[in-house]
């Protein structure tokens, strides 16, 4: 059985992942490392607590003996890693602890799984020559497009807030241990996810939180920012491509091609909140749709071209912006009537 180390497998996208790596490859055990920081928990992975070719860690990736530990103990070939401070507003109120886990704990994952399986630069050992890191990062790295355009792969990064420059440091780290050492190394930069399991601070989940519990719901500035949404199944399906599939040295961006501005998310939630959920006084919960204050350095407008892995690896989103919604809004309704 091969084992693969994830990293903060407990959050929104990593405890959507891990479920469908286990069904979809039952030969591989999952060691998925979380610290279990506000954004993640267990109970994401309820479905999969009990299963055979699953292990949970409790665990700091910057703490570099944790981390070299866990390859030993269970002789890890491969890395998957998602964990990483992710929440822009946070980021600009404690910007700190954005450096510290986005940039120094992608730096001790990939030194220890550098120092693991190669025996020098551009040598590795025997038993580890299929051995592969993957680094999940996000579009934000790009920075703010205009009316027009489309991120590419060659896009230059332009990072305009903490977070987003942090994630930047880690896709370059990541991309000089390719350079510097010859490791297999592959990154993924994706749009904005959305779907089950998201934390409640985010944006659909906030709109359908505060909905639901008849409280306004705050949208930035005039909510012209746009951005492309992509479901998160659909974006799990891409990580698996690229990590089995994907050149080394490579990046691949994945994009739901579904740009949406916050106004019209809001909007659309609360039409269909309308029909499946009706307030008591009959009226539209689009009445809750209160502007705020825009945070500072609130890029414009995000939008990928995901041209590369649809034509390299095969990649194509199956969820449409009105048929992904659905299933979430769904979901939320369920957890947040309980």
């Amino acid at each position: 059985m091969k084992n693969i180390l994830i990293t903060g497998g407990a959050g929104f996208i990593g405890s959507n992942f891990i479920p469908y790596l286990i069904k979809m490859y039952p030969d591989f055990h999952v060691v998925n490392v979380d610290k279990l920081t506000y954004a993640g928990t267990v109970d994401n992975l309820s479905e999969v607590a009990e299963a055979k070719n699953y292990t949970f860690i409790k665990g700091d990736i910057c703490d570099r003996g944790l981390i070299q530990d866990v390859f030993e103990q269970y002789d890890i070939k491969g890395v998957i890693h998602f964990a990483a401070e992710s929440h822009v507003d946070n980021s600009i109120v404690s910007p700190d602890e954005f450096i510290n886990t986005n940039v120094f704990g992608t730096f001790v994952l990939v030194d220890v799984a550098r120092n693991y399986w190669m025996k020098s630069p551009n040598t590795y050992k025997e038993e580890y020559k299929e051995c592969r890191f993957h680094h999940i990062s996000t579009d934000e790295v790009y920075g703010s497009l205009g009316d027009t355009g489309l991120f590419e792969e060659s896009t230059p990064y332009a990072p305009n807030s903490p977070y987003s420059a942090s994630k930047a440091s880690s896709d370059f780290i990541v991309r000089s241990y390719f350079h510097t050492y010859g490791m297999n190394v592959v990154t993924t930069n994706c749009s904005n996810n959305y779907g089950p399991k998201q934390h409640d601070e985010k944006l659909i989940p906030t709109i359908i939180r505060n909905a639901l519990a008849e409280r306004p719901i705050p949208i930035y500035g005039e909510g012209k920012n746009i951005r492309d949404w992509l479901y998160v199944l659909d974006h799990c399906k891409g990580i698996e491509l690229a990590f089995f599939n994907g050149e080394s040295g490579e990046t691949y961006n994945i994009g739901g091609k579904n740009e949406r501005n916050n106004l019209y998310i809001a909007k659309t939630i609360c039409k269909v909140l309308d029909e499946l959920r009706p307030r008591k006084n009959s009226a539209s919960y689009q009445e809750l749709i209160t502007f705020v204050k825009d945070r500072p350095g609130h890029d414009f407008r995000y939008a990928i071209d995901a041209t590369k892995i649809e034509s390299k690896l095969g990649w194509k989103a199956e969820e449409n912006f009105e048929s992904g919604i659905l299933k979430t809004i769904r979901w939320y309704i369920n957890k947040y009537s309980k």
